[in-house]
């Protein structure tokens, strides 16, 4: 198997330059407003540098090659080969992962372990980039004039909520000018940053590593706690992997080789070289490097690149759910579709208001970006690590690369990914547990989710029918049937479902046309329209439908099944009845979890959106039989 470039069809409408504008506007927010901060929190924050030719040269040149090592190497080169039918992100390493150690039963536990508390980290950054990227453009106005620090706090408060409030109506309008901002916003940083270089250009001599080696000869332990600091300078770099189904490989290093990194580059050793000749503007270098006239225009759209930076976090947030709902780690929940046109604009209410509130807190909690830039580089280390390990997982085991050249790969990076995450550990205590927080929360519940219902089939099954004698016996005992079609999801499809069981002892009677449907995730994001659906007639009006999807597209029964013809009629849904099997759960000291996870499974259980709304059924055409079931 070899990686692919894109998912069949998805660019190949597009001419490259389009795509890579694109990408522009949604891909590079996050990565694209770390000069806001990075600067600052090295040579203003908790461990703030002293403002020397050794130190400042030093911190260019660490950003300059972590820009290149971490990003340019790693993700762009390297992590987005690991894509599944073009799709990238947490979810879909994961999926590959699973599909290459399939047959490793002691390996694929761990690494799905893995997989899923990188998945968990996800949701601590989505919370903690809006926060800071939002509030560190605020800030600009304290430059201005001390007069407006008592409303930074309250401003970037209302941009959040706003931005969160919009969301339900999808980003199909806005995001048409995500990319003329985003571009108008790298240029103003390579202008800004050129300026700044010609006056200084002593500062170009960063580029070569040497002086990140004489930094941390001259400074040592200090050095260390400096990396927690430059890697803000790549924290959006997953947003790159995350982001690649949307635009494909080649658009997005196209943008980021041609355009994005020459200016993030050029603002960077811009900044250093007014902190090296002006010293005093460290508080705040990035808004110090505009001149007078140019400050209110560039905190407008430094506001606006950090709501456009948001935008696709929060967009990330309710993609990565949907993916971890069809995977089975997380319970149905409502999922809006936003546009008639792209499959991919989804609005999930509950991650937007859980997400709403965590990010509110954070910036009423810690008041200030610099505060916030402690709590931000442990949940980005941690999964860029992640990252590193499944990625290598995939190419050793699934493509079958060269060892010796994999495994020094994964040695090389794993020492830089560990570097930046050791150096974040130091900020545990300032607010880097927060990240951990949440991402251990969100570990329990998908970890707990995956278990409970692994361990709710063991269940099920140990008091199943067997399918195949059960319809023999049907034939040799007819019921009574009456007009119609029976539809009886069925996770199972060689066993009788509950629902099944229940009504023929209550009623007596079956349909003329009894079907059983099934509903298969892949790991692939997307499944082709001829291969959705495959019936298998069973004999005496009995069908069995299997209906196939990805990961990343959201089961609609209803319109899968009137694609297809069940005893050579076409499905009528005015003469279709939906039966339903719900269970309730009841925990018990039975081997399985700990009773304090049971309960939560069960209450994550209760709460879960309906079978039938998740996948789309009228109501009017539902019949819900309860069962109770002890885990």
């Amino acid at each position: 198997m070899q990686a692919t470039e894109s998912s069949p069809g998805t660019h190949t409408r597009q001419s490259l330059p389009v795509l890579a504008l694109g990408a522009i506007g949604v891909v590079f927010g996050d990565i694209g407003t770390s000069p806001l901060y990075t600067m600052e929190e090295v040579f203003a924050g908790p461990h703030p540098l002293a403002v020397t030719q050794v130190n400042v040269l030093g911190i260019l040149s660490l950003v300059f090659w972590s820009l290149l090592v971490v990003v340019s190497l790693k993700y762009v080169l390297f992590v987005m080969r690991a894509d599944n039918k073009g799709e990238g992100g947490i979810m879909a390493m994961l999926a590959l992962v699973q599909r290459a150690t399939a047959d490793r039963p002691r390996l694929a536990p761990l690494l799905a372990v893995l997989g899923i508390f990188g998945a968990a980290l996800f949701y601590g950054d989505g919370m903690i980039t809006p926060a800071i990227s939002v509030l560190s453009a605020v800030e600009g106005l304290e430059v201005a004039t001390p007069a407006f620090t008592p409303v930074v706090v309250p401003l970037a408060v209302a941009i959040l909520v706003a931005l969160f409030l919009l969301q339900r109506r999808g980003t199909a309008g806005v995001g048409k000018l995500f990319a003329p901002v985003m571009v108008l916003w790298f240029t103003t940083l390579g202008v800004l940053g050129a300026v700044n270089v010609a006056r200084a250009p002593e500062v170009l001599a960063a580029l070569s590593p040497l002086y990140a080696l004489e930094f941390f000869a001259a400074q040592k332990s200090i050095a260390f706690l400096a990396l927690g600091a430059v890697v803000l300078a790549v924290t959006g770099a997953e947003a790159l992997y995350a982001d690649m189904g949307h635009f494909g490989r080649r658009p997005i290093r196209l943008a980021w080789y041609f355009f994005v990194l020459p200016a993030l580059v050029l603002n960077y050793f811009g900044q250093g070289a007014l902190i090296l000749h002006e010293p005093e503007t460290v508080t705040n270098p990035f808004y110090h490097l505009a001149p007078a006239w140019a400050l209110y225009p560039m905190i407008a759209l430094a506001t606006a690149a950090t709501i456009i930076a948001s935008q696709a976090v929060i967009t990330g947030a309710f993609s990565v759910t949907r993916q971890a709902i069809q995977l089975g780690y997380l319970p149905r929940m409502a999922i809006l579709h936003t546009s008639e046109h792209a499959i991919g604009q989804i609005y999930i209410p509950f991650i937007n208001w859980a997400l709403m509130a965590g990010v509110v807190a954070l910036v009423l909690g810690f008041q200030s970006s610099t505060h916030l830039a402690a709590a931000y580089g442990i949940a980005v280390t941690g999964t860029m690590a992640i990252d590193t390990i499944l990625g290598f997982v995939v190419v050793t085991v699934l493509w079958r690369w060269n060892r010796v050249l994999t495994i020094s790969g994964l040695v090389a990076f794993l020492c830089v990914d560990l570097a930046f995450f050791g150096a974040n550990v130091t900020k545990l205590l300032h607010g880097g547990w927060f990240p951990l927080a949440v991402g251990a929360v969100v570990f329990t519940l998908l970890s707990t989710w995956k278990r409970g219902r692994a361990l709710l089939r063991e269940r099920l099954q140990s008091s199943s029918v067997e399918l195949e004698p059960f319809l023999e016996g049907l034939a040799a005992y007819p019921p009574q049937r009456v007009a119609g079609t029976a539809v009886f999801l069925n996770a199972q499809p060689l066993v009788v479902p509950n629902a099944l069981l229940h009504n023929l002892a209550h009623n007596k009677v079956l349909h003329e046309r009894v079907v059983f449907v099934t509903v298969v995730t892949e790991d692939i994001p997307y499944v082709q329209a001829q291969d959705r659906v495959r019936v298998q007639p069973l004999g005496t009006g009995f069908f069995r439908v299997i209906l196939h999807y990805g990961f990343k597209e959201t089961p609609d029964i209803p319109r899968a099944l009137d694609q297809c013809k069940v005893c050579g009629e076409t499905f009528n849904l005015l003469e279709t009845s939906f039966f339903f099997s719900r269970e309730t759960l009841i925990p018990s000291k039975l081997p399985g979890m700990p009773l304090w996870q049971e309960r939560l499974f069960a209450w994550m259980a209760r709460n879960a959106q309906s079978a039938m709304r998740f996948f789309r059924i009228p109501t009017n055409r539902v019949i819900e039989l309860g069962t109770q079931i002890e885990l």
